[in-house]
């Protein structure tokens, strides 16, 4: 499967793939095709980023 990192580290961290796309400002079709497609590590950098940043927001909840 493709980036698998990322949709593991969003599954870990309890953090779904539309919330990303919503913080990143894009539409949860287009998070989807991105992801279906390895990404860089460049590419994936802000991912991993916004996955981090919600799961603290969560965490603050």
């Amino acid at each position: 499967m493709c980036n698998a990192d990322v949709r593991t580290t969003a599954k870990s961290a309890g953090v779904f793939l539309y919330q990303v796309a919503a913080f990143m400002g894009i539409s949860e079709p287009t998070m989807t095709r991105k992801l279906r497609f390895e990404l860089s590590e460049q590419e994936k950098k802000p991912i991993f980023e916004a996955i981090e940043k919600i799961a603290k927001e969560n965490a603050s909840c």
